[in-house]
C-alpha cells in the first residue's frame, strides 16, 4: 500500500508508480527525469563513476530495467496527460515512445563522460502539443551551467532546480495546471512546480528520496505562500 503526503498544492506518493498511476486523475503535463538505463554508478564507463556517483538502491540501472519497468510506467503517465517532457538517457533514446519533438539542455562544460568523449547535452523528449503554440512559443532547448542544491545531493542523478524551472515554464502555463512526475526522486520537479505556482503529483519508490522530496517541496511551498506565484 502506498503512503500519500499532501503538502499545499502537492500530492506525493511513496510506492511503485506502475501500481499508483492507474489510480490517478488526468493531469495537464508529465515532466520527469527518469532512470536512463546506463548502469548509473555501477561500471567504469557508466555515468560519472569518477565522481563517486552512487547507484540506485532499489534496482540496477540496466537497459533491461528501463525497457521492462520504466518505459511502461512512462507510457501510462503520458496516457493520462495532455502533454509531456522527459529527460532521457541519450544512449537509450531509441527505447522511448516516439516523441512529437526533441529538444535538449546544452551544458558547455559537460555533464559526464561518455563512450565517445564528454557529454555536453541532455536530450528532452516532448509529447503532445506545446501549450504556447501560436501565443509566443520559444526555443525547445536551452544552454545553462547550473549546479545541484548541495543540501540535496543524496540522489544519484538529480537535476538543478533552475533546469527544471525552465522545463516547467516551457511545458505548462500559468494557472491551476497540474504536473505529474512518476519518477520524483528527490523532488526537483516538484520544487520547480511550487516555485511557479503549479499543482504537483509526484511518485517515488525509494523511501530515502521520498523523504528528501517531502522536505524540499514543503520548503518550496512555504516560500511560494510567502511570495506568491513566480510565473
Amino acid at each position: 500500500m502506498s503512503e500519500i503526503v499532501t503538502i499545499g498544492n502537492a500530492t506525493l506518493y511513496h510506492g511503485d508508480c506502475l501500481e499508483i498511476l492507474p489510480t490517478l486523475p488526468k493531469v495537464d503535463a508529465v515532466i520527469t527525469d527518469m532512470p536512463y538505463g546506463v548502469m548509473l554508478g555501477e561500471v567504469v564507463n557508466g555515468q560519472a563513476k569518477a565522481k563517486d556517483q552512487q547507484p540506485y538502491t532499489m534496482f540496477s540501472d540496466t537497459p533491461e530495467y528501463l525497457a521492462e519497468k520504466c518505459i511502461p510506467a512512462l507510457i501510462l503517465a503520458l496516457d493520462s496527460a495532455k502533454r509531456g517532457a522527459v529527460f532521457c538517457g541519450n544512449r537509450n533514446v531509441g527505447k522511448y515512445p516516439e516523441p512529437s519533438e526533441i529538444g535538449c539542455w546544452f551544458v558547455p562544460a559537460a555533464t559526464s563522460r561518455g563512450r565517445w568523449g564528454f557529454n555536453t547535452s541532455n536530450i528532452i523528449l516532448y509529447y503532445g502539443a506545446s501549450p504556447r503554440a501560436g501565443i509566443g512559443d520559444y526555443a525547445n532547448g536551452f544552454s545553462m551551467q547550473a549546479t545541484v542544491d548541495k543540501l540535496y545531493q543524496g540522489h544519484p542523478c538529480a537535476k538543478p532546480v533552475a533546469v527544471m524551472r525552465w522545463l516547467v515554464g516551457k511545458v505548462t502555463i500559468a494557472g491551476n495546471e497540474t504536473i505529474l512526475d512518476p519518477f520524483m526522486g528527490s523532488g526537483t520537479t516538484g520544487v520547480a512546480a511550487m516555485n511557479l505556482g503549479r499543482k504537483f503529483i509526484g511518485i517515488e519508490i525509494e523511501r530515502k528520496y521520498f523523504d528528501i522530496a517531502c522536505e524540499r517541496i514543503e520548503n518550496a511551498q512555504r516560500q511560494q505562500n510567502l511570495f506568491g506565484d513566480a510565473a
